[in-house]
């Protein structure tokens, strides 16, 4: 970080006042012109397809995919951030690569423990 000026970060400084300049009207401006909300005890009500339920639910909640819906999250952010990390590899210094390992591991341990849940039957 030594030698690096504030010119350098004036695009993130740009960003940051085009974000607070188009986000701060916009809730002030949908806040005056939305309607006013009024309590209307049937809006709270169940329904099913429009329709007030009568007794009990009739299927369980299948959880049976609970542990992959975790794996695509967990991979998800990874794609992200190993995007940056390799489009950025050869202009950083190698001892970079150090905390991206760690981020890794902690990723893939998440990953793992996410498939051993998935083998557990007696949870779901």
């Amino acid at each position: 970080m030594v030698g690096e000026s504030s010119s350098d970060f004036a695009p993130i400084l740009y960003m940051l006042g085009f974000g607070l300049v188009a986000s701060i009207p916009a809730l002030i401006i949908s806040k005056l012109i939305s309607p006013r909300k009024r309590y209307n005890p049937v809006k709270f009500l169940p329904m099913e397809c429009g329709q007030v339920p009568s007794g009990e639910g009739r299927t369980h909640f299948m959880m049976q995919y609970y542990a992959y819906i975790l794996m695509f999250v967990v991979f998800d952010v990874m794609a992200i951030f190993l995007y940056i990390w390799a489009v950025s590899l050869f202009s950083i210094p190698k001892t970079a690569t150090l905390p991206m390992m760690g981020f890794l591991g902690i990723m893939f341990a998440a990953m793992g423990y996410a498939l051993y849940l998935s083998g557990r039957k007696g949870i779901w």
